[in-house]
């Protein structure tokens, strides 16, 4: 036979180990690996220290990058380690797959997107998700997709063989997991078995329906085999088990013409980019990935102890989260596993026993402490990386030459940052991760307990996803860096937005992100917005916004001066057109016309601005003593005049006095409470008038109407602070005089002694 077949299992590393030895004593002039032939130029950076897997081949329409599909690649992959032997003898390597370009061709994908980890597009070697990677299929590192294919509806469409022949193979061994019958005959024992799994595939194939997606690689691979035979005597091909019993057998060149008829090439793009074991995992719904890629790593890695040496790395883990931990315990640990092995007839203690071992003795039990060890170890948070001088987008060449410069390395698992935006160095860390959200990469994703543009201090959690290189890729059509990207990106956004709101939304993104020369079209599309939209409550929700933007421009070190006058004038209009907007309204307009006003009214003191807070308390003055207002709205008014000066307390008491009376009905009473206290419910602790006049209407109200009001009361007293409702309680049940402040004796020489401390604190003179 002119070439030695080497059926594997993608990412096994029993496989990677066995292709390496027959490799070594094969010595073949030339090696064929399944993948995508379009990738043969990047096979060179193999040799280039700084590509160091998890890795993988990234392949895209030039045209529509977001048809793409990834080939992922792990040190322990037997495709890697054949191209990592290939190149280091010199002996020339190539990819021999159906063409990435044939299948984005193909009318199950003309008008698709293949995004990354869902269920691989073509054939994965079964048609259930998990065993897909134990024969060898398709998918994985040298198989067809990789993910899945989502058209424009919504719907996956994918092709699956319709057996696991890993599956079929375990059951006949006696195995009810295939997992483990793989590991205890390929993967523990790390011996060549190809003539014997390509001979097992061949039986499975005979009996078992075939995949269509298949049939066409198989056969382009057959086109491929004729064309290298011609030069090669001496043939290595590594493909997955299932595709040997195809490729051995002898066929027709007209039958593999027919079956390649008709198929049209794309023009695509490839490049290497890192992956993640994360990715690798087949719980993360890659068809060709692994239950545990972090433990095949240990696996191919480790020469000997492998149990005792993977049971100090749990260790080390639960020591890092606290968890006493000793050398017994792994000791302890390392026994049961053995004996667990013994007991059930394993070559070796597998990830099955010392799971159960860890569990058992250095966990406690504790389901936690398993799942800790679990993601750290068992899947790993390994991230690969590629050189700087790898082909790719000037943006995302752009991005890794910021993410030097300030210090952000990507990483696949999760970390917090706190960024201080008093430092530069964190500014700027700051405007990179709100520019690149605008580009859909969401390496970062903002911590709302920390984050807000009014403090100094922000709080993000990264997490880098393989992924995000197909978004930078999409990305570059708006510019060749990060800035200009975000800029050309918010620029569009603007000119086609639809409503005020969304114009309003992107002046805040310009000040987050630094975004300069995006200000002046974003300021023309929000005053014409403004100027086209008649509707007051829109005016209204976009005040909140500007007047952070205008607050705290300084913070971000941002020029906002011309926004001060769209705010100003937006402002005006608000002022101008509330009267009519708040008269005659039903329960559900008057709640969403309130928060409104208390949006606007935030912002005007975030101004700080005395001439436009008079402008805005006048306009309040003009319509809180309306007969047709809403009780919500009168309340609600009545109460921030209140707070501002405008109302003495005697009026407040009298304009709460008459919706309290008996002839008004209870409902109407219970909105203008609702509408008064929705600020806290502190000023029914410190007025004795007040709570006696709502305790004694409350005490009036007919039981036939009390149901009514109830509902209303709840949501309005629930809102309050604990502490507010117990004093609320407390002065009630034991009258004013139980907590009067008169009461309690003031040491004014004592309260003096802080005064000068605090008005350093308030940077105001003693």
């Amino acid at each position: 036979m002119p070439e030695q077949y080497y059926g594997i299992r993608h990412h096994g590393p029993g496989s990677a180990r066995a292709v390496v030895s027959s490799l070594d004593r094969q010595r073949p002039s030339i090696v064929l690996i399944e993948g995508p032939p379009e990738a043969d130029d990047l096979v060179r950076w193999v040799a280039d220290a700084g590509l160091e897997p998890p890795v993988a081949l990234l392949g895209y329409a030039t045209d529509d990058p977001r048809r793409s599909a990834f080939w992922p690649f792990a040190v322990f992959s037997p495709e890697w380690q054949a191209l990592r032997w290939a190149v280091a003898a010199g002996v020339p390597v190539r990819f021999f797959d159906l063409p990435f370009s044939y299948r984005l061709s193909s009318t199950a994908v003309t008008s698709a997107r293949v995004t990354c980890g869902q269920p691989p597009f073509s054939s994965v070697g079964s048609a259930t998700l998990l065993p897909t990677h134990k024969g060898g299929g398709g998918g994985g590192a040298a198989g067809a997709f990789q993910d899945q294919v989502d058209d424009q509806s919504g719907a996956a469409e994918r092709s699956v063989r319709p057996v696991d022949p890993i599956g079929e193979l375990a059951a006949a061994a006696g195995y009810d997991d295939p997992e483990r019958w793989w590991e205890d005959v390929v993967e523990h024992r790390g011996m060549p078995a190809f003539e014997a799994v390509a001979e097992a595939m061949g039986a499975i194939r005979e009996v078992s329906p075939e995949d269509p997606e298949d049939l066409v690689r198989e056969a382009y691979m057959r086109t491929v085999l004729r064309e290298v035979r011609r030069e090669h005597d001496d043939i290595a091909v590594i493909c997955g088990a299932w595709h040997v019993p195809a490729l051995s057998r002898k066929v027709t060149i007209k039958d593999d013409q027919a079956l390649l008829k008709g198929r049209r090439k794309s023009k695509v793009t490839f490049t290497w980019v890192p992956w993640t074991y994360g990715r690798l995992s087949s719980w993360s719904g890659y068809g060709a990935g692994v239950r545990s890629p972090g433990w095949y790593h240990h696996l191919f890695s480790t020469a000997s102890d492998v149990v005792p040496r993977w049971l100090v790395d749990a260790a080390g883990v639960l020591r890092a989260e606290g968890v006493p931990t000793s050398s017994s315990h792994v000791i302890e640990a390392t026994r049961l596993a053995e004996a667990l092995a013994s007991l059930r007839g394993r070559p070796l203690a597998g990830l099955a026993e010392v799971t159960e071992a860890a569990e058992a003795v250095m966990c406690d039990g504790e389901r936690l402490r398993v799942e800790l060890i679990d993601r750290k170890l068992v899947v790993g948070e390994r991230l690969g990386s590629v050189p700087e001088e790898m082909p790719a987008v000037p943006l995302a060449k752009d991005l890794a030459a910021q993410q030097r410069g300030l210090r952000l390395k990507p990483e696949a698992q999760q970390r917090m940052l706190d960024l201080d935006l008093r430092r530069d160095i964190d500014l700027n860390r700051s405007r990179l991760l709100h520019r690149l959200r605008l580009l859909d990469v969401p390496w970062g994703q903002a911590q709302g307990g920390r984050q807000g543009t009014g403090t100094f201090r922000e709080g993000w959690r990264l997490q880098w996803q393989p992924e995000f290189a197909v978004s930078l890729v999409e990305g570059s059509m708006w510019g060749t860096t990060v800035a200009a990207a975000a800029t050309a990106r918010v620029t569009d956004r603007a000119r086609s937005a639809a409503s005020l709101a969304d114009v309003t939304e992107l002046v805040e993104v310009c000040l987050l992100g630094d975004l300069k020369e995006a200000y002046p079209p974003v300021l023309t599309a929000l005053d014409a917005r403004a100027a086209e939209d008649a509707d007051v409550t829109h005016l209204m929700a976009a005040l909140p916004a500007l007047a952070r933007t205008v607050r705290y421009g300084d913070v971000r070190r941002s020029d906002v001066s011309g926004l001060t006058t769209v705010t100003t004038s937006l402002l005006g209009r608000v002022c101008a057109g509330l009267p009519a907007a708040a008269g005659s309204l039903s329960d559900d307009a008057a709640k969403d016309l309130r928060k409104h006003i208390d949006g606007v009214h935030a912002a005007i003191a975030l101004l700080d601005s005395p001439p436009e807070r008079e402008r805005w308390l006048t306009a309040l003055e003009s319509v809180a003593g309306r007969n047709d207002l809403h009780g919500l709205l009168a309340g609600r008014l009545t109460r921030l005049l209140m707070d501002a000066g405008r109302i003495p307390p005697s009026e407040v008491r009298l304009r709460l006095r008459l919706p309290l009376t008996v002839g008004t009905p209870p409902a109407q009473a219970a909105a203008f409470v609702e509408g008064f206290l929705s600020g806290g419910g502190l000023l029914l602790v410190h007025d004795d008038q007040l709570l006696e006049l709502l305790d004694d209407w409350l005490a009036d109200i007919e039981d036939s109407s009390f149901d009514q009001v109830l509902p209303l009361l709840r949501r309005t007293f629930g809102a309050f602070a604990t502490g507010e409702r117990r004093a609320i309680a407390d002065r009630i049940a034991n009258g004013p005089s139980a907590s009067s402040a008169a009461e309690v004796p003031l040491d004014h020489d004592r309260a003096a002694r802080v005064l000068p401390t605090l008005a350093a604190l308030l940077g105001a003179r003693p």
